[in-house]
């Protein structure tokens, strides 16, 4: 607080400690993503046996160099990227708070949140969100602040607001009276809430299909060092991850590739994509002629 009464938002983020040590259990829930799809990719390999009839036995080795570089080395860059990230967006909301005249302490309210007894910690918070997420709410709280009906109709028009407030902010619109600035900031709260959960289930997600994509590449990897399987036995294609329209693209050109080999794919778009829409690459394995299914 003492930093931000002298406005040295530097050394108020500083006293923030945001510490790499916080982001822990998100890299223990990308572990276990990540060994939950390789040990699920080798259980699903086709079973194979050498000439002599013997049954040959793959597993997935969590700690074989390729599989524990690729996991550190994500893992590390993640998180050194949420921080950086989170340095930049709270440095913003403080500016513009301080710079729109808000007291330190608002100042610091609206980037930790207040206290939410209930659940033990800040609602409404800037901490957590992106930049662009973090941007989004101070545009959001000075169309609220602004009092003026076509900036209020502008904050109507996020999707992610609370709408459970839509009928105080028409009111408002209708009287031509300013809303107060205590509602102000239990409606940006929510809106910050939502953006947060956005961006959870957004990590979530992206790192969910990061990690077993890679656990299975990887898998793969592991079966032809042994010398179980050779690079020409096994396939690799294109396909789509679940969504609501999973053919707004068309692959034209798309045979299965070896695996040591690129893809080439030609697309035929009939329509604009839907934000997040993902395609990912699947991997199979036919037996090899030396080898008896």
């Amino acid at each position: 607080m003492e930093s931000l009464e002298r406005g040295d938002v530097k050394d108020a983020i500083a006293a923030m400690n945001l510490d790499e040590a916080a982001f822990r259990p998100l890299e223990e829930a990308i572990r276990q993503a990540y060994n939950g799809g390789g040990v699920a990719t080798v259980e699903q390999m086709p079973a194979l046996r050498d000439p002599s009839g013997l049954q040959v036995v793959l597993r997935w080795d969590a700690r074989n160099l390729t599989a524990e570089t690729w996991l550190r080395e994500h893992s590390a860059q993640l998180v050194t990227n949420i921080v950086a990230d989170q340095q930049v967006a709270i440095r913003a909301a403080f500016s513009k708070g301080l710079a729109r005249g808000a007291n330190p302490t608002r100042a610091a309210l609206e980037v930790v949140g207040r206290v939410n007894r209930v659940i033990g910690r800040g609602g409404g918070r800037v901490i957590g969100l992106t930049t662009v997420q973090s941007d989004y709410v101070a545009r959001a709280r000075d169309e609220l602040l602004s009092g003026e009906p076509d900036q209020l109709r502008a904050y109507l028009n996020r999707k992610r607001r609370d709408k459970r407030f839509d009928r105080t902010i028409t009111a408002a619109i209708r009287d031509g009276k300013p809303i107060p600035t205590n509602l102000v900031a239990r409606i940006i709260g929510r809106y910050s809430d939502s953006l947060l959960k956005l961006r959870a289930d957004t990590i979530g997600l992206h790192e969910t299909f990061a990690a077993l994509g890679a656990s299975k590449d990887i898998a793969f990897q592991q079966a032809m060092a042994k010398g179980a399987v050779r690079a020409e036995a096994i396939t690799k294609g294109w396909k789509h991850t679940p969504q609501d329209h999973p053919r707004v693209q068309r692959v034209v050109d798309a045979d299965n590739s070896r695996l040591d080999r690129f893809i080439v794919i030609v697309f035929v778009r009939h329509r604009p994509p839907r934000i997040g829409q993902r395609r990912s690459e699947f991997t199979t394995m036919q037996p090899l002629p030396c080898l008896r299914v």
